[in-house]
């Protein structure tokens, strides 16, 4: 087992259990003050709080600041990256969503050791499954307040793949056009982040994971599957915005169910995932 995978499998076993906020407040409770303390090693943890029939939500999130050279000669635009921590009822939600929790938490840490070129907001999102409402809030903020993004991906369900012929399912609009093995990861994005997609799949390619792009216009809802995660409300805020996804219930059997586990993952396609993210984002 490499490194990063071990790394990533660590936050797994902390995050993968019960942790709906309402029917498992503890888990809820643990899983924020893990993803808090890990925020809180590499720079300040920002919360914003918004309410929702009472209870009370929380985003998390973590700035980094652009490398010192480029910092010093231009102000640009930061680069939001980001994953939900919530789980529905009855699951450890080991794919969805400890999976991109974990890879936010291990990007935090390499770019906090190695900056890039861009400014970057790593942001943990609450309430997901409750119709997107931590992201909602958050992109109606940014717009308010006309708060500028270079892109804002979300990553949403990273770790199940699957060789078998006829694993890979798709919406009607889509399966002629993508394998039906389900052994690749998916970028989903407005037309703004087109340019974006096909060099982040060229990186991932370079890692060895295989990866489909798909741009969708008018904000998805030609196929609304692809809304299904936090990169949608960006879109609705005319915000460039791209899911990174392993597809989720097209693919994986185990989704919202109990056996939605950390033995159904493929720590190698996870690993592969996150150093093609790594190296692609890097690059932008």
């Amino acid at each position: 087992m490499s490194s990063v995978q071990r790394s990533l499998l660590a936050h797994l076993q902390e995050i993968a259990r019960e942790r709906d906020p309402y029917m498992a407040t503890a888990g809820h409770f643990f899983v924020q003050e893990y993803i808090s303390q890990q925020f809180a090693l590499w720079g300040s943890v920002e919360i914003r709080t918004f309410a929702v029939n009472g209870l009370k939500c929380k985003n998390l999130i973590l700035n980094l600041p652009s490398s010192q050279e480029v910092e010093k000669k231009v102000d640009l635009p930061p680069i939001l990256i980001a994953a939900h921590y919530d789980a529905v009822p009855g699951t450890v939600g080991a794919d969805d969503n400890a999976t991109g929790v974990a890879v936010l938490l291990e990007l935090a840490q390499k770019f906090a050791e190695k900056p890039i070129k861009y400014p970057l907001r790593l942001v943990a999102f609450d309430m997901e499954e409750y119709g997107l409402l931590g992201s909602a809030d958050y992109a109606s903020w940014l717009r308010q307040q006309k708060q500028p993004l270079r892109l804002m991906i979300s990553l949403e369900m990273l770790g199940y793949r699957d060789f078998a012929p006829g694993s890979q399912s798709y919406p009607p609009l889509l399966r002629h056009f993508y394998p039906n093995s389900g052994n690749f990861i998916a970028l989903i994005g407005n037309l703004r982040t087109l340019k974006d997609m096909i060099s982040l799949q060229r990186n991932m390619q370079k890692i060895g994971v295989l990866s489909q792009w798909l741009p969708v216009p008018n904000k998805g809802w030609l196929v609304p599957e692809t809304r299904l995660s936090d990169h949608a409300p960006f879109w609705d805020e005319d915000y460039p915005a791209m899911m990174v996804t392993d597809t989720a219930f097209l693919r994986n059997p185990h989704y919202h169910q109990p056996g939605d586990t950390i033995d159904t993952l493929d720590l190698d396609f996870l690993a592969g995932v996150c150093a093609g993210l790594e190296s692609g984002i890097r690059r932008f």
